[in-house]
């Protein structure tokens, strides 16, 4: 079931973050796809926020993972976008990450489509013309 979201200001992101944990349910694996300034680590700070955590929620691009304590449990952040190969992610342990059974949040999965686990919430993230974005969610 894909469910399509629309985000017109920073200020719906919590509202948004709080739709997307209840539409996973179990699901603790989320994927986001979208250009560079999409919104996709802003979105995910709403939903660590919306997940009980008051850490500072920073995008991962140098260290390429980020861990999060949360009320939920542990949240394992990821960027991949600067991977050469799928190779660095397993050095990192990424499969270790995602079979935790914690949240773990990925942008630039594309980079590692060989890796992913067999269940989880695609997120797609796209500015439209007006800056508004669109979010369409699909669960795998």
């Amino acid at each position: 079931m894909i469910m399509n979201l629309t985000a017109t200001s920073l200020t719906q992101l919590p509202a948004i973050a709080s739709e997307i944990i209840s539409y996973a349910g179990n699901t603790r694996i989320f994927l986001f796809y979208g250009d560079m300034g999409a919104g996709k680590t802003t979105l995910i700070k709403s939903l660590c926020k919306a997940l009980g955590s008051d850490d500072n929620i920073t995008s991962p691009t140098f260290s390429i993972v980020n861990e999060y304590k949360a009320d939920a449990g542990k949240i394992y952040h990821f960027d991949f976008y600067r991977l050469k190969n799928q190779t660095e992610a397993l050095d990192i342990g990424c499969e270790e990450y995602f079979y935790s059974g914690n949240y773990c949040f990925i942008e630039w999965p594309e980079k590692i489509a060989d890796l992913l686990p067999e269940h989880f919430i695609k997120i797609q993230l796209i500015v439209l013309s007006d800056g508004t974005r669109q979010i369409t969610l699909d669960k795998f």
